[in-house]
């Protein structure tokens, strides 16, 4: 049954007897690695921001989309720490997995992040200073692309002060969006005959978030890209990017155990049947017993002897 959903499913099927746990990482690092240097490359190698919130929504999509295309048979395509806690809590995964998982997306976010930073322009640097002389370097290229809220909220940067989001409207927006984009996935990887639609399912659905998110917060929704981000940036710990990390892990963790809580509420168990990894039930469906065939009824073993016996005569010849 395993083969024939891998077959249709990009995203839904996972067979740890098919793909070991190494296997699955590096799906997991390699997805998370192209999620994350899409968007955080969006954002520092446009100088100006001229993409806006639309290239960063289009480029998620995008990049999700095809990493789920490429690995999702083998890790279930979550490129997300909310969404393989969202798998844990819905039943689709181990807690082994699932914090095996975590350390591999950030992995990759950061490599991501690290090539961004190590292919940055420095002569553009240069360039930039003309119209901003407190930029220093990379570091602060990176600061358009952190997730932040206050004075790290990009409506005050859009309104040069003007208006700003706090920290309480960031963390609703956060969280909100962090339990549609794992329902959303919950949903969509339920049932092998929705499989095929799931990258698309959940593409669009990072699309559709990050637009309406996107001056609020910079769109945070996956702590391991937000990780990234504040990793490269200015100062770490003490200013805005380090300081203000804690709620864009908090909110989607939170957003996701409220996803996979609902989910198992009031999903469908008949639905529920793929993504079970490494310590989950392994077990495959029953097979149907075999039922011997029973003679028709009125035979008895006479009948059958003698049938046998004539059957076995010479013939007689004329």
């Amino acid at each position: 049954m395993s083969q024939d959903l891998a077959a249709t499913s990009g995203v839904t099927e996972v067979d740890e007897r098919s793909h070991g746990l190494l296997s699955r990482l590096l799906a997991e690092t390699f997805g998370t690695f192209l999620l994350t240097l899409v968007i955080v490359g969006v954002l520092v190698y446009s100088p100006l921001n001229t993409v806006g919130g639309l290239g960063v929504a289009l480029g998620g999509a995008f990049a999700y989309i095809a990493g789920a295309a490429a690995v999702g048979r083998v890790s279930g395509a979550h490129f997300n720490p909310a969404i393989s806690l969202g798998a844990w809590l819905g039943g689709r995964i181990s807690v082994g997995t699932a914090l095996s998982y975590w350390v591999a997306q950030i992995v990759g976010a950061v490599l991501a992040g690290a090539v961004l930073f190590a292919t940055y322009p420095r002569a553009l640097i240069t360039l930039l200073q003309n119209q901003n002389p407190d930029m220093a370097g990379v570091a602060d290229v990176f600061d358009n692309a952190v997730n932040g809220f206050g004075e790290n909220s990009p409506l005050y940067l859009q309104t040069q002060g003007g208006a700003q989001f706090e920290w309480l409207a960031a963390i609703l927006v956060e969280t909100i969006i962090s339990a549609v984009l794992v329902g959303v996935y919950l949903g969509a990887t339920a049932s092998h005959r929705r499989a095929a639609f799931a990258p698309a399912a959940v593409g669009s659905a990072i699309a559709a978030l990050t637009l309406i998110s996107f001056f609020v917060t910079n769109t945070g929704m996956n702590p391991a890209r937000s990780t990234a981000a504040a990793l490269f940036a200015n100062d770490w710990g003490s200013g805005g990017s380090g300081r203000q990390l804690w709620l864009f892990w908090v909110a989607p963790l939170v957003g996701a155990a409220l996803a996979a809580l609902f989910y198992r509420a009031f999903g469908t168990p008949e639905d529920d049947e793929l993504l079970l990894v490494e310590g989950d039930d392994e077990e495959d469906a029953a097979e149907p017993a075999t039922v011997p065939a029973t003679e028709p009824a009125g035979t008895d073993e006479a009948d059958t002897d003698e049938a046998d016996t004539a059957s076995t005569e010479p013939e007689k010849k004329a």
